[in-house]
This record gives structure tokens, sequence and C-alpha cells, in this order.
């Protein structure tokens, strides 16, 4: 797995693009102070004995504390490397990783899964507002 999370001032998506057949109908979305997981999943990181998801999930809950905030968006972007795992084991890994943060008191909330978005960023240039991970 590898991660680009971003400290967000605002954070903003709106769907442009269905990627996925089946996804369902997506919404735009708009929040303020918020950690963004930009989440890359490689077919590794959902086998059995991976612990890319705990790891994901701790280093976002980590990343909220430096920043005091209870918010976590999880964006779905397979632009991180060059192998992916398949879209419906991505989003399960996703989903429980969605139910692990909120599980922790933190708010949760995914971009729409199966789409190209547009972003809109407003990050400060502060160390903390972009860090990478690898798992």
């Amino acid at each position: 797995m590898r991660v680009l999370f971003w400290y967000c001032d605002h954070f903003t998506w709106q769907p442009v693009l269905k990627t996925l057949p089946d996804a369902p109908p997506a919404e735009s979305g708009k929040y303020d102070q918020a950690v963004v997981a930009f989440v890359h999943i490689e077919p590794h990181d959902i086998e059995p004995d991976s612990t890319a998801e705990t790891k994901l999930v701790k280093n976002a809950k980590w990343l909220a504390r430096k920043w005091k905030v209870r918010l976590i968006i999880l964006h779905s972007f397979s632009h991180l490397g060059e192998t992916k795992a398949a879209p419906e084991e991505a989003l399960s890994l996703l989903g429980r990783a969605r139910v692990r943060i909120a599980a922790a008191e933190y708010q949760c909330r995914q971009t729409p899964y199966g789409y190209f978005n547009d972003i809109s960023i407003s990050a400060p240039g502060h160390p903390l507002a972009r860090v990478y991970k690898e798992f």
C-alpha cells in the first residue's frame, strides 16, 4: 500500500467520470479541516497476513491527532504504483478501514469509489501537511 496523506484546510470533490460500471450514483462533498488519505492498494495488501489496513488506520489517526482534527477522508488513488488490487477487494479494504476509524471515534468519509473526481485542495505549507507512507 502506498498512501499520500494531506492535511487540508479545505477539501472538495465532484464526481465527473464513472470508471466502474457497477458504481452507485455519487454525490459531491465539501469538508474543512481534514486528513485526506490518497490510498493506492496493491494486490499483496489484500492477502490475509497483510498489515497494510492496520497501518493505514494507525497512520491516519496519528496524523489527525497531530493536526487536532476528528475527520479523516479516504480517497482511492490508484496512481501511486504500477500494480493495483482488484476493485472489489480494494473497496472492501477501504470499507473495513472506515469502520475501524469510526470505531476510534473519528468521523470518516470516503470519496466516491469508481469515479474520477474534480478535486479542490487547500493545504498549508507545513511539513506534516503532506506525508507519504509505503507499507
